[in-house]
């Protein structure tokens, strides 16, 4: 068994389809409409084959009240890894994006937080070497 594809819930999925290729460099991999509703995926050209990242519209009342928990609780909905934490923060600074604070190192990872601008918080992490 494996995981193929997660999703997390969007305000906007224009927006999100906009930051997540734009900003950090994914890739659309489906945007099906269905009627009212919008199969929307990206995935990393670095991550591992066939998984995706469904960015899915908030239009379930309770999974968007989570979602703004979260957000003012500063909880990450996702994490991405990074092999050099230092330069990809620089990288989507300079892009951009809003960080929560620079990278910090927590135990076993390097952690950087930042928004995706969709309702979103997102750990980037570096795993510290042992």
């Amino acid at each position: 068994m494996k995981i193929t594809m997660a999703s997390i819930t969007v305000t906007d999925q224009d927006k999100a389809l906009s930051f997540y290729t734009t900003k950090l460099g994914f890739v659309k991999k489906a945007d099906v409409h269905m009627g009212p509703l919008r199969w929307l995926t990206v995935a990393s050209p670095e991550g591992a084959d066939g998984v995706e990242l469904i960015l899915e519209k908030d239009d379930f009342p309770p999974a968007r009240t989570y979602q703004q928990a979260r957000f003012s609780a500063g909880i990450p909905m996702v994490a991405f890894a990074s092999r050099d934490i230092q330069a990809e923060y620089q990288k989507l600074k300079k892009a951009g994006v809003q960080f929560r604070g620079e990278p910090q190192p927590m135990g076993p990872i390097i952690s950087a937080v930042f928004e995706d601008g969709c309702g979103n918080l997102v750990n980037l992490v570096q795993t510290v070497a042992t």
